[in-house]
């Protein structure tokens, strides 16, 4: 499997466009040819369709289950396309995915990183989010409920030790919450520039998925930028809960990842509710 990060995964993810399933403009034969001519691999063979069979899905089963030095030839070749199609070299994202293009190949880095101004993993679970208020939640009383449920048997696998059941609920918890948010704000989920979209037109929220909803709501304000990128994290531990999309990425989450993953859904909350400082 490649060394990908998941933060690295994100990026490539957002830069191709692959939360509705699809990758750039590709359609099913020239995603075809472009793995054929880049790589000599078949991206529709079988063992790319683990976790799914979608584009998207088969891109993410085929870096994590090929070595460095494939994933990072297809990935260089996707930058090309997508500046192209007119994407900015210029912007952080790209040159991020530069970089991590590099590293696969073992190659000096491009573009020399920005200073990271964002928390580590062992800063983000100092932060104190002990006091936060589920039920203060500007949701309908009936879905707090639900995600009051939920959050407290997500506490009891913690305490049962059982990391997997934490990483899926909190997964479940953190897009209900997002839904309900957008649901309550839809114009202005719907305006921002994050918003997913298909032929021009944003897509009906029951078709985004939990990667939108986090972008779009870290773009309107809901979301600081520390959430914004472990919850990211979440969501891709939360794809494994198909036992072959495991097997394939070798996840075996511990205490630790459930540990982030309760954190990210506890800070989530508390910048829904403004419970937060700048």
């Amino acid at each position: 499997m490649s060394s990908l990060t998941h933060l690295e995964k994100r990026t490539f993810e957002s830069l191709l466009n692959m939360g509705g399933g699809y990758v750039l403009d590709f359609t099913d034969r020239s995603f075809a040819t472009f793995f054929r001519d880049v790589a000599n691999v078949n991206i529709y063979d079988d063992k790319y369709a683990v976790a799914g069979t979608s584009k998207a899905k088969r891109l993410r089963t085929f870096w994590e289950t090929e070595p460095d030095a494939v994933v990072g030839k297809v990935l260089k070749e996707a930058l090309a396309v997508w500046t192209f199609m007119g994407g900015d070299q210029k912007s952080s994202s790209y040159q991020a995915s530069e970089r991590a293009v590099a590293r696969l190949l073992g190659q000096p880095s491009p573009t020399p990183p920005a200073k990271d101004s964002l928390d580590s993993e062992a800063e983000f679970l100092k932060k104190d989010l002990s006091k936060v208020a589920v039920n203060k939640l500007p949701l309908e009383s009936s879905l707090v409920a639900i995600l009051e449920a939920r959050l407290k048997e997500i506490t009891q696998c913690m305490v049962a030790g059982s990391p997997f059941a934490v990483v899926i609920l909190v997964g479940s918890v953190l897009e209900g919450l997002l839904l309900g948010v957008a649901v309550n704000s839809p114009e202005k989920f719907n305006r921002s520039t994050a918003s997913p979209k298909r032929d021009g037109k944003v897509l009906a929220f029951d078709q985004w998925t939990l990667a939108n909803f986090i972008d779009v709501a870290h773009d309107v304000g809901v979301l600081k930028l520390d959430v914004k990128k472990f919850s990211h994290s979440v969501r891709d531990f939360r794809n494994y809960i198909h036992p072959y999309a495991q097997m394939a990425g070798n996840f075996a989450p511990d205490k630790h990842t459930a540990q982030i993953c309760l954190q990210v859904l506890k800070a989530a909350i508390a910048d829904i509710n403004g419970e937060r400082g700048s």
